[in-house]
């Protein structure tokens, strides 16, 4: 591997994975991935990705063996190993939760007795949380499945992730305690700042140029020329919309706007009340600012 390149560490399967690979695409870092390989450099040459399992990314980070790598927060703080979190991304949400059983007294972790089964596949975070409540637990190690565990009698309560808490209430278990929100994130090797400012920085926007867009859309239309005034109170845009004017036509002018996408047919029912017709939306790849 070219030791010029950032070296990112990313998920290799999963929809960690699909949902990075979706991200560095729209930011324009794309490769040609071939399934046999374990590593893929992209187009431009700048980077190196090196596709592992997301629990062993922190590790690879933290080693320097990775620039940067991409996992959950909940990863990054199980794994308890140095990195820096460069920026947190908008997808893999998930909450860790401690969970009973539907049909248990207790509604709150802090009431658990001491001494009480706990399954889970984050150990270190689960001593962590039940250490702070000064509880005395047993902590069973799992990988996978833990939701089961306590209809086999193997633990009285779990501490694991969960998005929508469906999975949960399958299993008859419901919350009774919180401990953790977690995201994917961007982490680094803690030195890279001082080692390759400039590579991290040309990264870092690029990302956040297509985290930016996400939200936002691109707004024409064509509005008559005398609505101008209204048109800029309803659409300011990022400073002001832009506005063209039209072949052979005086009455009317295009405007151009970028406009925030939970908004964006309600600024259009307001357009359409000024006159405005060839109304045109499209979406927003990148935003530098």
């Amino acid at each position: 591997m070219d030791e010029c390149c950032l070296k990112i560490a990313v998920p290799n399967k999963g929809r960690l994975y699909e949902d990075t690979l979706d991200l560095f695409r729209r930011a324009g870092i794309t490769i040609t991935k071939n399934d046999r390989k374990l590593y893929a450099t992209t187009q431009d040459g700048n980077y190196t990705l090196v596709f592992v399992r997301t629990q062993d990314i922190p590790n690879f980070v933290s080693d320097g063996v990775m620039d940067l790598g991409v996992t959950g927060q909940d990863v990054v703080a199980e794994s308890d190993v140095a990195v820096e979190e460069v920026l947190e991304l908008n997808f893999g949400s998930c909450k860790m939760v401690v969970a009973a059983r539907d049909d248990s007294p207790i509604s709150r972790a802090e009431d658990l007795p001491d001494n009480v089964k706990i399954a889970t596949s984050f150990p270190v975070i689960a001593k962590k949380y039940f250490e702070k409540l000064n509880k005395k637990v047993h902590i069973i190690e799992v990988c996978g499945a833990t939701e089961i565990t306590p209809k086999l009698g193997l633990s009285d309560v779990i501490v694991d992730i969960t998005s929508s808490g469906s999975t949960l209430q399958i299993n008859n278990l419901k919350v009774i305690g919180e401990i953790m929100t977690s995201k994917a994130a961007i982490i680094a090797t803690p030195d890279l700042k001082a080692q390759k400012p400039a590579k991290l920085e040309s990264f870092v926007r690029a990302i956040k140029s297509a985290l930016d867009a996400e939200e936002k859309k691109y707004l024409m239309a064509n509005i008559p020329r005398a609505a101008l005034n209204e048109v800029k109170n309803i659409l300011p845009g990022l400073k002001s919309p832009t506005v063209v004017g039209l072949l052979d036509n005086k009455d009317e002018v295009a405007i151009h706007v970028v406009v925030s996408k939970k908004n964006v047919y309600e600024n259009i029912d307001k357009l359409k009340k000024l006159g405005a017709t060839g109304i045109l939306i499209m979406t927003v790849d990148q935003m530098v600012p």
